[in-house]
């Protein structure tokens, strides 16, 4: 089956089951998919995978606006600056997977490979 026959799929069964669409399909997601890019509906993405897109994507642009707002002025130095961001990429994008792995749970949702 084709990606985006999976996706209409998903998108379905996520529907159906009453799940805001904001969750499974953010805006951000969405635009990437009309960009071409291969990427499932968030409750179908692993674990790994969410914590690591996720995680980088908060990880640099609120690290970047700390520093420029309000780390540079406090004097902090970039190699903190730089653990402090990796550190809460690496706690959002935990808490986005496991989010997204419990609203699976609940929902009953399939596999990505079993659709």
């Amino acid at each position: 089956m084709s990606f985006e026959r999976k996706k209409e799929r998903a998108l379905a069964i996520m529907e159906s089951k009453k799940m805001w669409r904001s969750n499974y399909a953010p805006p951000l997601l969405r635009g990437l998919w009309r960009l071409g890019v291969k990427i499932p509906p968030l409750p179908f993405v692993s674990f790994w995978r969410i914590t690591l897109m996720m995680g980088l994507m908060y990880g640099l642009v609120w690290g970047l606006m700390m520093w420029f707002f309000s780390w540079k002025d406090m004097g902090m130095q970039p190699l903190w600056a730089i653990l402090r961001s990796l550190l809460g990429g690496i706690l959002f994008g935990v808490m986005m997977a496991a989010f997204h792995g419990w609203r699976k749970k609940v929902n009953k949702l399939p596999d990505w490979q079993d659709l």
